[in-house]
């Protein structure tokens, strides 16, 4: 069997069905090769941050990976494609159906730009990413930065309202 390795991934969509396209995302990559998810966190409705348009609706969840982080994110990249998620040119922060990150990858940061850096960088900033983290992964370290928990008081401004448990049930 092959080496596997704890990944947490980011998922948030503000267009269309946001909780539809977050459960259809899981199902997807539950079924790459080489990844399964194992845990998911309750959905949460927060507002922008940097950005115009609908609340987001974010959840995190905890991957058994044994492909390396680049081919994770380009089946994650794969999934956004064929769920509708359109990257306009020069639009940062723009409306989406379907947004997935790779929050961490086992416990060493990544370092590749402009393709792939992890932890998040600005993961830490955001409480979208530490509540839902915090639900699944309450002993989450962030590399170079320290436990996560330790940021979640810096970010209690941004608003974040739980909607409701995911019930994840698999493929």
């Amino acid at each position: 069997m092959a080496h596997e390795t704890e990944a947490v991934i980011g998922l948030g969509a503000n267009l269309g069905n946001p909780e539809e396209a977050l459960g259809e995302a899981l199902r997807r990559l539950d079924k790459v090769p080489g990844v399964r998810v194992e845990r998911v966190s309750s959905l949460y409705r927060t507002a922008p941050i940097d950005a115009t348009g609908p609340d987001y609706t974010n959840a995190a969840a905890v991957l058994a990976v044994t492909i390396p982080a680049k081919d994770l994110l380009h089946a994650m990249q794969k999934i956004e494609l064929d769920l509708g998620r359109v990257r306009p040119a020069g639009v940062h922060n723009a409306p989406r159906t379907i947004d997935l990150d790779i929050e961490l990858f086992g416990d060493s940061p990544i370092d590749e730009p402009p393709e792939l850096v992890v932890p998040h960088p600005r993961m830490h900033e955001r409480r979208f990413v530490l509540e839902p983290l915090h639900e699944i992964r309450p002993d989450a370290v962030i590399p170079g930065l320290g436990p996560a928990v330790r940021f979640l008081t810096l970010v209690q401004d941004q608003r974040l309202d739980k909607i409701s448990d995911f019930h994840w049930k698999g493929a």
